[in-house]
């Protein structure tokens, strides 16, 4: 049995899973949701069920939090105060950076060190190799329990500010949801014709993963602002050809809703003369922030 007791605040099947994963590496696990009903099958697989947030905290120098949104951590975490003195809080709700900034100051401000996190996986991936979480925050509190956060994936620490990890979580989901919005697009244009989804999956996959080669090299470009060198497929080209993409959806009597917002970014990019860019040139029109942005 581990040393390590650990307390895990948030029973949905993110964190159901991570308590799994705790109490297969044989850890003292107690585990605390409003709803006590969640906690009976952990309590049959050797896990502590806490009647109250105030007695799961108290029974963990270490405390995982996975609630539904930051409302919650602070509904569940405001009213513990100074009770969490001296313990680790990693908390696991997705949300972003400014809230995440908050709640380390807040925390700080009780004598809890803090770490921020991310968990790129769904919960059947929590303790494959395939999982891999973002953490920020404490450097203290991640090298002392990266042991124990191991166990949910590998693990990254992304740097002391605690908006670091939220800030890749929201970058990297992002960049999931337009893949998303493409796939689906495209299985719902070929199921018009009467083409069934699974017959043109496999096209759809391997067109993806060649295309993610572009991924290293957009980065380069943007990093650099040089978005014309080594073009291949410039954006006046392909903003003459996404009249196409467009209208092939409406001919068959789907909605081009869930791609048409780059087609009016790349005709806005070349009527203001960067035809000869490639689509990295794109992220100028998307606002401030971004090194070197004016």
């Amino acid at each position: 049995m581990s040393e390590t007791p650990v307390t895990v605040l948030g029973l949905g099947d993110m964190g159901t899973a991570l308590a799994r994963a705790l109490l297969r590496a044989g850890h003292r696990t107690t585990v605390w949701n409003r709803t006590a009903a969640k906690a009976e099958a952990l309590a049959t697989e050797g896990a502590l069920t806490a009647a109250t947030a105030g007695a799961a905290v108290a029974a963990s120098p270490l405390v995982v939090v996975c609630l539904l949104d930051y409302d919650s951590v602070r509904q569940v975490l405001a009213p513990l105060g100074d009770a969490l003195s001296g313990k680790a809080v990693v908390n696991l709700t997705n949300g972003t950076p400014r809230q995440a900034r908050e709640l380390a100051a807040w925390a700080a401000g009780h004598g809890a060190q803090y770490l921020d996190g991310g968990i790129m996986a769904v919960p059947p991936m929590i303790g494959t190799p395939a999982a891999f979480l973002l953490y920020s925050g404490s450097p203290a509190a991640f090298a002392d329990h990266r042991p124990v956060l191991d166990l949910f994936g590998e693990s990254h620490h992304l740097g002391e500010d605690p908006g670091r990890a939220p800030l890749y979580d929201i970058a990297l989901l992002s960049a999931m949801y337009g893949m998303f919005s493409g796939v689906l697009h495209a299985y719902a244009l070929v199921t018009s014709d009467g083409v069934a989804a699974a017959d043109a999956a496999p096209l759809v996959g391997r067109w993806l993963t060649a295309m993610s080669g572009a991924v290293d090299g957009y980065a380069r470009q943007i990093d650099s602002g040089d978005h014309a060198t080594g073009v291949v497929s410039n954006l006046a080209m392909q903003s003459a050809a996404f009249v196409n993409f467009t209208g092939s959806a409406r001919d068959q009597g789907i909605s081009p809703e869930l791609i048409a917002p780059i087609g009016r970014l790349m005709a806005r990019r070349v009527a203001d003369g960067h035809g000869h860019e490639g689509l990295s040139g794109l992220v100028e029109l998307l606002g401030q922030g971004r090194p070197g942005a004016a």
